[in-house]
């Protein structure tokens, strides 16, 4: 709903300055004025079910606030607040006058090429900078304010609520599928209530950044960054690390990237250690489909232009979220294999064919390994890190965690050398306790095509030289009776196949035999 006119603000900053034109961009809630070397932000003069801009002292607080809270993820993206003033004269000026007519956020402009969903047009998110991605959001994540203000399923009831409102204003969907649809999500909700509310009491609400999505990470100076925060509604950004995360991974599965989507949810666990709350990344998701539904719908509300496609993105986004809250069983696929066999390529292109969105979570030896010493995936251990008792924990930390994942719902790639008949035995039993299917199969290479792999590695999770490959040779045994796949073609290849082969049906173990 337009509270106010604005035509006059917008002409004001529509002007040619200087020798420069002034390109403009419109969002559901904001106008982006680009001219020069700069950027301006003003606030559309709307009232919303969750944002209210309809006075020019509201609009002013908002981009105060819009600064204050950027300018920690975006260094030097953002300049400050410049005031549209009338003057006595009767006209507008920047910060000088005697009546605020607007207000507005300047930046510095930056190529619109840089913005990550422009990138994911072109091709050029790659997994190096989507793992780095991954990676800075989990630090702004663990040093964001933890916030107590009641239980973390009466925090998502409040965004459900938001987005009942804002489907309320669309025109878009009828009575019916919208109360089938909103009765899902709280039927769900109900299902993850107690996970929910344990996460909250552990401190994983937090005033995170409230809008992830792809347009809102640029690359600066080559390191990504987080920009346009909601500022406008704590309510909104007050949620659980993950439910901010998921913002991310949905743009990404919505765009037709589930293999980076995939990979963001695993590297980000792998730093945040936040294992438990991976089976509600579906249902966040979902909600995520389900909000970015509401408000393409409301942008269509306000502005006939381009309605038939907005009309389809909202229905697109609908639809996804119906398809997000579906449920699917957990499965177990297990990826053995001498190093340079291809186990984690394998592994990170199977991990996004299987499970719920965002896939499954891999659980690999060499990134627990390097996680029990502190130490980042990519940085080599020294010789006692891979001492016989070391594996012996890393392949029960293995176990645990795989385990765990799976009783929660959650589906699992494990993938290690698994070259020791009781860790193979191990990892089967994960299977058998958790009562769900599994498919284990050990990569088949020759030692020339090893050795090959071996040498030419560059940076990797994994510290094995050719050293450490020919103690593997000599000590390799016949007694693999996992599923042999040929490991010499092209991994896309092998995930395909790995995933047509029949997996072993669940098999719940009496609870006197039940020992991992």
């Amino acid at each position: 709903m337009l509270a106010e006119d604005q035509s006059e603000a917008i002409a004001f900053l529509e002007e040619r300055r200087g020798s420069d034109e002034v390109e403009r961009i419109e969002t559901h809630i904001s106008y982006i004025f680009l001219v020069g070397d700069r950027a301006f932000k003003m606030k559309r003069a709307v009232k919303l079910p969750y944002v209210d801009f309809s006075t020019p002292e509201l609009r002013l607080q908002a981009c105060e606030k819009e600064v204050a809270l950027n300018a920690a993820t975006a260094p030097g993206l953002y300049i400050g607040v410049r005031r549209i003033m009338r003057s006595k004269d009767g006209r507008l000026r920047f910060d000088e006058g005697e009546e605020l007519v607007d207000a507005v956020v300047e930046m510095v402009r930056f190529d619109q090429g840089a913005l990550f969903d422009r990138m994911a047009v072109n091709g050029r998110l790659t997994v190096e900078l989507m793992t780095q991605t991954a990676r800075m959001i989990a630090r702004f994540h663990q040093a964001a304010p933890v916030i107590h203000q009641g239980s973390g399923s009466a925090n998502i009831a409040g965004v459900l609520r938001i987005n009942a409102a804002g489907f309320a204003t669309s025109r878009v969907f009828g009575t019916d599928e919208l109360r089938d649809f909103n009765r899902e999500f709280e039927e769900k909700l109900a299902v993850h209530a107690a996970l929910l509310d344990a996460r909250e009491a552990a401190g994983k609400v937090r005033r995170c950044h409230g809008d992830l999505h792809l347009r809102n990470i640029c690359l600066i100076d080559d390191e990504p960054r987080l920009f346009d925060c909601i500022e406008f509604n704590d309510q909104i950004a007050t949620v659980d690390t993950l439910y901010d995360l998921a913002f991310l991974l949905m743009d990404l599965w919505h765009r037709g990237f589930p293999e980076l989507a995939n990979l963001v949810a695993n590297r980000y666990l792998d730093d945040t250690n936040d294992e438990d709350g991976f089976v509600l990344l579906p249902y966040f998701m979902a909600t995520r489909a389900a909000v970015r539904a509401h408000v393409t719908a409301t942008q269509l509300e306000e502005s006939e232009a381009h309605s038939s496609e907005l009309a389809a993105q909202a229905r697109s986004y609908f639809e996804l979220a119906r398809s997000l809250i579906k449920a699917a069983p957990a499965r177990l696929i297990v990826i053995g294999g001498l190093s340079g066999s291809g186990k984690t390529t394998v592994a990170e292109l199977l991990a996004a064919e299987f499970g719920p969105p965002p896939g499954a979570r891999v659980v690999e030896s060499d990134r627990i390994r390097k996680a029990m010493h502190g130490v980042p995936a990519e940085e080599k251990l020294p010789p006692a890190a891979y001492l016989p008792d070391v594996s012996e924990k890393v392949y029960g930390k293995m176990a645990d965690r795989s385990l765990a994942l799976l009783r929660a719902g959650a589906s699992v790639v494990a993938n290690a050398v698994f070259d020791r008949a009781p860790n193979r035995a191990r990892i089967e039993a994960v299977a058998r306790e958790a009562g769900v299917p599994y498919t284990a199969v050990w990569l088949d290479a020759t030692a020339a095509l090893l050795r090959r792999r071996v040498a030419s590695r560059k940076v990797s999770p994994s510290d094995a030289d050719l050293e450490v490959l020919t103690r593997q040779l000599a000590a390799a045994s016949s007694d693999v009776t996992w599923q042999r796949v040929d490991a010499d073609r092209d991994a896309r290849e092998i995930a395909r196949d790995i995933l047509g082969l029949q997996p072993t049906a669940p098999r719940v173990l009496p609870d006197a035999q039940r020992s991992l």
